[in-house]
């Protein structure tokens, strides 16, 4: 499942460090001559392409990226230090786009690093200027001013988890819960019309990207409901998160919620059968007077799936949740590529 995930960012290079003026001085020298050294370049902007990254959330948080500037020359011939080259790591399929002109510069396809903006030359010092019609020049060049611009970042990317379940099950408050998405929500169902996106910050660089599908029915598969337009999406995920109402809106139990849902996408396809999945029981802050939450847990256990108790609502098991679709996700991309994107 492809959806286009954006970031604008100012990015600066540095500007060169300015030459100094110095004239030697020593005991006994009585013409010692210019000896001041050059400024330090300034640093200059990359781009590298890093597989570990999925996502561009980073950049909405540190929006402004700008390398070191040089440091002035000094006396006795001394360069100063050039500034710090500053890198920017962005995922692999990243179209950089001149936001001013719309132009697009690159795309980023491989681990390899893209020079943006060259940093400013270090000024010459006035050991540079000594002639035979100026022995003792008191002049020195400032350094070059750095280079500046604003970049759109556009990313396709795939989502890690897809979020299954009947509608009004809690896929929308549970994406608006546990990422930067804010889909629309309400207690109707099909509110949501669209697959929603969200990006999921677990620790570090680790994230995920998560997708609500449209609320799935029975016969969902022969076009009922919201039809098998959005089924289609769920192939294109790498894991499944059954989400299971277990509150009073529940007609039926966790169970029987779970297989009518597994066998809509059986009925669709046998392949989404191989794809890993969890089942979130969600809306236990809640949950139906009738239902046990460690009694339905053990009646997972003994039809061999994983399940987590959750509530979007209170919070409740949503880092360990997590913690766990992450780990999987991990784990999924750890294993040979497989062409997931058609």
């Amino acid at each position: 499942m492809k959806f286009i995930d954006t970031a604008k960012i100012y990015i600066k290079s540095g500007k060169g460090g300015p030459g100094c003026s110095s004239m030697r001085r020593e005991k006994f020298i009585e013409f010692g001559g210019p000896n001041g050294g050059d400024g330090g370049r300034g640093g200059s902007v990359f781009l590298e392409g890093d597989s570990r990254y999925s996502t561009l959330q980073d950049f909405r948080v540190h929006p402004h990226q700008k390398a070191g500037n040089g440091m002035a020359g000094m006396g006795d011939n001394k360069f100063g230090k050039s500034g710090a080259d500053k890198i920017i790591k962005v995922p692999l399929g990243t179209i950089i786009i001149n936001d001013e002109t719309d132009e697009i510069i690159t795309e980023i396809l491989e681990e390899k690093q893209l020079l943006l903006l060259k940093g400013g030359k270090g000024g010459l010092g006035n050991t540079h200027f000594k002639s035979s019609t100026n022995r003792a020049p008191r002049y020195a060049q400032p350094g070059e001013p750095g280079q500046e611009m604003t970049l759109r970042l556009e990313l396709k990317i795939m989502a890690d988890v897809g979020l299954v379940g009947f509608p009004n099950a809690g896929k929308s408050t549970l994406i608006s819960a546990i990422s930067n998405a804010r889909p629309k929500i309400a207690d109707y169902p099909f509110t949501t019309l669209v697959p929603n996106l969200g990006v999921v910050q677990v620790s570090g660089f680790k994230s995920f990207v998560v997708a609500d599908i449209p609320g799935i029915i029975e016969n969902a598969h022969l076009g009922h409901g919201l039809g098998d337009q959005f089924l289609k999406h769920i192939q294109r995920t790498s894991v499944l998160a059954f989400l299971i109402d277990c509150s009073d809106l529940a007609e039926i139990s966790p169970v029987e919620t779970f297989n009518v849902l597994l066998n809509e996408l059986k009925r669709f396809s046998e392949d989404l059968m191989e794809k890993q999945r969890i089942v979130l029981l969600s809306k236990v802050d809640a949950i139906r007077s009738d239902l046990n939450i460690e009694s339905i847990i053990n009646q997972f256990k003994k039809i061999g799936e994983e399940l987590l108790p959750i509530s979007s609502v209170s919070r409740k098991g949503l880092n360990k949740a997590c913690i766990r679709l992450s780990t999987i996700v991990e784990a999924h991309k750890s294993k040979p590529v497989s062409d997931e994107s058609m």
